[in-house]
């Protein structure tokens, strides 16, 4: 009979000993350029295919759209349980490079830090699941069930040609699963808030600027009106179910012990982001059209057809000529329990690798979680991250905590599959 501690320290003992070689497929990921959009997942997809083949790990590529494509791979028994380890490829877009302080695809390693655009959502994540997947391959350890890893090219614009592709075509299934989205070392995130994104636009009438605001209709100033009533979702009194209000509460405890006091409310109440306004044509031209983009992430106890009908409803007593487009994400609030297998074996694990206790909390945004848990697959998040980078200038992630989620990803595939 195997002994489990053994195998354990084994494949400690190798991702420490070869943490450099993990730490350099992390970097090498950064610097593949896979903005999203426009999103290109091919050239850092032939990159993954090429490591995985060394350790004769078969890839397996699924076209969802011009130049989207969705890796898959399994290594283990089909005969046991089901574990899907999910990653993506794409990364919100650097921006302004004036504004970073080093390449935002250097992947540079530089005193203890990876750095560059997607360090921490979500490359030093994938660099562990993948490297996890490599290790278990090359000492031949035998798992009592499937692993499948599902590297996924369309998270980031919350688009459809990712993780719901995979699904909604049956090519992924499982019992379990785990999304290396970036998280607190000693915290997963088991639940998440829903998400509304949607475009507003407001019509007007043309005009020659000159006449104004004695001729035409200026949309802009219309759209401009239009968000302070669209802000007035934050205002909405939300009744959370008694059955998510566990979650939420152990998720502000987590809040005021790690110094987010200040965000405390947003786990109970709607977000609300005006994100882009584009509107007009020229400075001498009143506009005719003005188009807003609006994020907004829900509580449990309300939907987004709720908070769309909210806006709706304001709108419609400013009398103004508008319409409204969703777009992107779109979910509403969900959660697995604590005391599902997967993540009782996740909080062991990391309690295995820390010397820590570990629980779940709640996510105030939104992943492709929704869609595993859609599925009726278990799932959470844990990843390596500074989370202050996260969507912004200067992204880095600890050397350190790479390393450490890689071991916890091995000890919650060797002990989640185990029979």
């Amino acid at each position: 009979m195997v002994n489990l501690d053994n195998v354990e320290q084994r494949i400690n003992s190798y991702i420490e000993e070869h943490s450099s070689d993990l730490v350099e497929l992390c970097s090498k990921l950064i610097q593949f350029n896979s903005e999203n959009p426009p999103g290109d997942s091919v050239p850092i997809n032939k990159f993954i295919e090429t490591f995985l083949k060394e350790v004769n790990v078969e890839m397996e590529w699924h076209k969802a759209g011009d130049n989207m494509w969705n890796l898959t791979s399994s290594i283990g028994s089909k005969k046991g349980k089901k574990l899907i380890f999910c990653g993506h490829t794409d990364v919100v877009p650097a921006g302004d490079r004036n504004k970073w302080e080093f390449d935002p695809f250097s992947g540079e390693v530089k005193d203890g830090w990876i750095l560059g655009r997607g360090a921490s959502d979500m490359k030093g994540g994938l660099a562990g699941l993948v490297f996890t997947t490599y290790v278990l391959s090359r000492l031949d350890i035998e798992l009592d069930g499937e692993l499948i890893l599902a590297i996924v090219p369309d998270e980031e614009t919350g688009g459809e040609l990712g993780v719901p592709w995979l699904l909604n075509n049956n090519l992924i299934s499982a019992d379990g699963c785990i999304i290396a989205e970036p998280s607190s070392p000693l915290n997963p995130t088991i639940g998440q808030k829903g998400s509304c994104w949607f475009q507003l636009h407001v019509y007007g009438t043309q005009a020659h600027g000159s006449l104004a605001p004695l001729a035409g209709d200026n949309a802009i100033l219309h759209a401009m009106k239009a968000i302070e009533k669209i802000n007035k979702v934050w205002d909405v009194n939300v009744s959370i179910p008694l059955e998510a209000q566990r979650l939420i509460d152990v998720s502000k405890e987590y809040m005021k012990e790690n110094e987010r006091s200040q965000f405390i409310d947003i786990l109970e109440k709607i977000s609300v982001n005006i994100g882009t306004i584009h509107g007009g044509t020229k400075s001498n031209v009143v506009p005719d059209q003005c188009t807003i983009e609006v994020d907004c992430r829900i509580p449990f106890g309300i939907t987004h057809q709720d908070v769309l009908n909210f806006v709706k409803k304001e709108l419609n007593h400013m009398e103004i000529d508008y319409d409204i487009e969703p777009f992107g994400f779109k979910s509403n609030a969900n959660y697995t329990s604590p005391e599902n297998p997967v993540c009782e074996a996740v909080m062991d694990s990391i309690g295995k690798v820390t010397n820590q206790p570990a629980y779940g909390v709640m996510q105030w945004a939104s992943s492709d979680a929704r869609h595993f848990r859609t599925h009726h697959i278990p799932v959470l998040q844990y990843g390596p991250a500074y989370l202050p980078s996260i969507h912004n200038f200067n992204e880095k992630v600890k050397v350190e905590d790479v390393i450490r989620c890689a071991k916890v990803y091995a000890m919650t595939a060797l002990n989640y599959l185990k029979k």
